[in-house]
C-alpha cells in the first residue's frame, strides 16, 4: 500500500511540474510561447497553432496579402476553414499587433 502512494505522489508530482512549467499540448502540436502576430506569421508559426494546418496557414497568408493584413483578430472568420469554434480555440493565442497599418503604408 505504501509503494501504491509513492507512486501516485510521485505521478502526481511530474504532473504538477509538467503543468507549471508551461508545457501545452493540443492536437500533438506545442503552442508557441506567447501570441502570435497574424499580420507578420510564417505560414510555419500559423499551423503551430491549434487547428491550423499547411492548408489553412497557406489561406490565411493567402487572405492576408489580398486584403493588406489583418486590422483586427475576428477577421480571420473571413478565411475559408476558420469557423466561430475554429476561432475561438485560436484566439488566445493571436493578436494583430500594428501590421496591418504598416501594410497598408508600405503599399
Amino acid at each position: 500500500m505504501n509503494v501504491k502512494r509513492i507512486v501516485a505522489l510521485g505521478l502526481a508530482l511530474a504532473l504538477s511540474f509538467l503543468a507549471s512549467a508551461g508545457v501545452v499540448m493540443a492536437a500533438g502540436k506545442r503552442m508557441p510561447a506567447g501570441k502570435v502576430n497574424i499580420n507578420t506569421a510564417t505560414a510555419q508559426q500559423l499551423s503551430e497553432l491549434p487547428g491550423v494546418g499547411a492548408k489553412l496557414a497557406a489561406r490565411i497568408l493567402e487572405y492576408r496579402q489580398k486584403a493588406g493584413g489583418f486590422k483586427a483578430a475576428q477577421e480571420l472568420m473571413n478565411v475559408q476553414g476558420v469557423g466561430e469554434k475554429n476561432f475561438a480555440r485560436l484566439q488566445a493565442h493571436l493578436t494583430v499587433g500594428d501590421g496591418a497599418a504598416k501594410a497598408a503604408s508600405s503599399k
